[in-house]
């Protein structure tokens, strides 16, 4: 019996997707290859790796403990080729991620000193834009080859769901409203919003009608030191992620969870085409280290 790398990819990948086709085109293989691949693995095991279901597949208690035993073969791999990068100077061993100035403030800084520090054979380039709009066609121009961004995105991209962020009201000094607050509580309420026919403005737009709320526009700017300023001067109160309130507010603004908590999936997403192993690895990071965050109860 032997089993080869790509066999283990193809197993961390369905883990990772839990679907056969999503773990297909995240690794940019066929479909009944990638079913061969793992079945291939099952037969040479004897054992049962995965649960087929009508929704997906899930992982057998055996194929959980063999996933776990293939992403550390997979990580000793990486950092065996870290070692020779490192010691011929390969000028390919780069990496462009791009984001945007909120996740750049927190999370994508925390990957990349991680990744840094467990591959310095490899550098990354973090580039900022500042609209998810505008990353995006970072990738599309081949401009960076990863970036991290709230979803969901275009369904012709591959993304990798690392987290949910919390996303809560930052509201001006004395603002009369109980905490948490329910969402009925946008009804009417002056707000820093994004501009018309922006992506950000009409995702929530989107959510304020299926709420059935609507709130007054107190302030319209993609400026984020503009929303500071209009929550810190009274114009009105802003949806944002928990985890920059402290950064970028301080005890200037209050802070309010929504009950329930209302959560935004955050992934890294790129291109359906083959990645370099500098991605590759930055992505086994991520899915490995992500910081957790929990909302706030």
């Amino acid at each position: 019996m032997t089993l080869t790398l790509a066999q283990l990819r193809y197993l961390v990948a369905v883990a990772d997707c839990r679907s056969i086709s999503g773990a297909a085109a995240s690794v940019f293989v066929a479909q009944s290859a990638l079913s061969r691949a793992v079945q291939a693995m099952e037969r040479d095991l004897g054992v049962e790796l995965l649960a087929r279901t009508g929704r997906g597949v899930n992982l057998t208690a055996e194929g959980v403990r063999v996933v776990r035993l293939a992403r550390t073969v997979l990580d000793t791999v990486e950092a065996i080729e870290d070692i020779g990068v490192c010691h011929t100077g390969d000028s390919r061993a780069a990496l462009h991620l791009v984001t945007t100035p909120t996740l750049a403030l927190d999370l994508a800084s925390e990957l990349v000193e991680g990744f840094g520090e467990r591959h310095p054979g490899i550098e990354v380039r973090l580039g900022q834009q500042g609209s998810r709009e505008a990353v995006l066609r970072e990738l599309a121009e081949s401009r960076a080859e990863l970036a991290l961004v709230d979803l969901p995105v275009d369904n012709e991209l591959t993304v990798h769901h690392i987290q949910e962020r919390e996303v809560v009201l930052i509201s001006p000094p004395g603002t009369r409203l109980p905490d948490p607050v329910t969402f009925r509580s946008l009804d009417g309420l002056n707000m820093v919003l994004p501009t018309p026919g922006t992506g950000r403005r009409t995702e929530l737009e989107a959510m304020f009608s299926c709420l059935g709320v609507r709130p007054v526009s107190a302030l319209e700017t993609d400026e984020r030191l503009a929303w500071v300023t209009g929550v810190t001067g009274g114009r009105g109160s802003l949806l944002w992620y928990r985890d920059v309130v402290l950064r970028v507010f301080g005890r200037r603004a209050e802070v309010r969870s929504f009950t329930p908590p209302l959560l935004r999936p955050v992934g890294v997403v790129h291109a359906r085409r083959p990645l370099s192993r500098a991605a590759r690895a930055f992505l086994s990071h991520v899915r490995h280290n992500s910081p957790v965050r929990e909302p706030s109860r």
